[in-house]
């Protein structure tokens, strides 16, 4: 398939030493990472064919081309594996973990590993849900090497249902009081921002678009932010800040990032470390993340 932006993918099935893998073909795109740099506010003309992709935007590959008929009830598009029917129909994005071992060519292409890790059943205050980890590898041309391993965690939901609190995840820790930070940024994610990041990533899932979806059926105060958003601003602070790429960055959902209300966004060095992190208007910490 070739889509907009030149990208070819192709899938299949094999045996990669442990559980079965799904086998991903893509080509970095250009006017994908040109995209991204501009929605990041960066000059989009700075970037080429043959250059490294920042770290973390390998977010703009490898997003299954899934048939309309094939969409979650919620909009969730397939994840690159087969997800199990346990009657969980809301989907939602929980965090990441990614190891950077090495960089992609703009333009090169690239080979992906994705395998189901595991699957973790809990009880919370909205109800029965599960949580899945999915791992992918992901491979510069030919290299026998990963220059990218990445571990995701979704959330399995049950239906919402009108007299069920919010869920679990969406309550935000409040920021502990000795937590200073270097330097601090501040963003409001609008819908226009919340338009060019799900296309960009060819993201369909309903609560970031659908209003009356999001509000009237999932019970959610307006339009939630994707939670990779946040994330990618806080990875261009550490980018600016530390003058460098990151080895390895994880980030965590905590709360509910609500599309039109402003978040701050932290960072704070910690030796070789950096912590980083946004807050809600409130105060209260939605999202954790760190790089290294």
């Amino acid at each position: 398939m070739t889509g907009q932006a030149g990208t070819e993918l192709r899938a299949s099935h094999g045996q990669v030493d442990g559980p079965a893998v799904v086998i991903a073909e893509d080509v970095c795109a250009l006017p994908l990472a040109r995209r991204l740099a501009a929605l990041l506010d960066r000059d989009p003309g700075a970037f080429h064919a043959g250059q490294s992709l920042p770290r973390g935007w390998h977010v703009i590959m490898f997003n299954p081309p899934t048939r309309q008929s094939h969409l979650r009830h919620d909009g969730a598009a397939e994840l690159g594996v087969e997800l199990p029917d346990l009657g969980l129909p809301r989907l939602l994005f929980g965090g990441r973990t990614v190891t950077f071992a090495g960089d992609l060519p703009i333009a090169g292409a690239a080979r992906r590993e994705t395998r189901q890790l595991g699957l973790q059943a809990k009880q919370g205050r909205s109800g029965r849900f599960v949580i899945v980890s999915i791992e992918h590898r992901i491979f510069a041309g030919d290299s026998a090497q990963p220059a990218i391993i990445e571990v995701s965690d979704y959330v399995m939901r049950e239906a919402a249902a009108p007299d069920r609190p919010a869920p679990a995840t969406n309550h935000a820790a409040p920021p502990a009081p000795a937590r200073a930070s270097d330097a601090t940024r501040q963003i409001v994610p609008d819908e226009a921002m919340l338009f060019r990041y799900s296309a960009i990533t060819d993201n369909p899932h309903r609560i970031h678009y659908d209003q009356a979806y999001a509000t009237g059926e999932e019970g959610y105060p307006g339009l939630l932010v994707n939670g990779s958003i946040p994330a990618m601003f806080l990875l261009e602070m550490f980018r600016d800040l530390a003058g460098r790429e990151p080895v390895r960055f994880s980030s965590r959902n905590l709360g509910q990032v609500v599309c039109g209300r402003v978040l701050r966004l932290h960072a704070r060095a910690e030796g070789e470390r950096w912590a980083l992190w946004a807050e809600n208007g409130s105060g209260a910490i939605v999202l954790n993340a760190e790089a290294t």
